[in-house]
């Protein structure tokens, strides 16, 4: 598990510019392992401190997977990450970009349209992706902790129903 851990920040910290669909595959992956083979935290009596850490670990392990694993579509689908003024900044960013391309090229400009008009979209398009990329990865905590948070209640609640069933089986 802290194996699995490690991976999913070395994959963060590791992640520069646009969230490639690898990521996904990545979290996905990390997601099944631990699923498989690690076990949600079980509460056992007089051991609750341990309890509570080990369930904040899955948690927040689960979490990071989660948002790794949706960091590309965060990033490309603005149903998933509805943020309007962000996205429109972005473009806006995109636009400028192209002029100041545009612009740098001064005098060479006018001799290829078309080969101007592709740097322009290249340069555009690189700097959109770099700003919606950049926003995906400052909102992506938020997300990981979202999922934290209802991982941990759901296996909290789980657990206490657990509890409550076997106590009631022994009785």
């Amino acid at each position: 598990m802290l194996g699995t851990a490690l991976a999913v920040v070395l994959a963060f910290s590791l992640a520069e510019g646009s969230w490639e669909w690898f990521s996904t595959y990545l979290g996905l992956t990390l997601l099944t392992v631990i699923l498989s083979f690690g076990r949600v935290p079980t509460r056992t009596p007089g051991r609750e401190t341990t309890y509570g850490w080990s369930l904040a670990a899955y948690s927040l392990v689960v979490g990071l997977c989660v948002a790794l694993a949706l960091a590309p579509a965060l990033q490309r689908w603005d149903r998933l990450f509805p943020m309007p003024a962000t996205r429109q900044g972005c473009v806006e960013s995109g636009r400028y970009e192209s002029l100041r391309t545009q612009a740098a090229l001064g005098d060479l400009a006018g001799q290829d349209a078309e080969a101007l008009a592709h740097t322009q979209r290249e340069q555009s398009h690189q700097v959109v992706v770099d700003c919606l990329a950049a926003t995906t990865t400052r909102w992506l905590p938020v997300y990981a902790l979202g999922t934290a948070l209802l991982v941990g209640a759901g296996s909290w609640v789980w657990g206490r129903a657990r509890v409550r069933r076997a106590a009631a089986g022994s009785g």
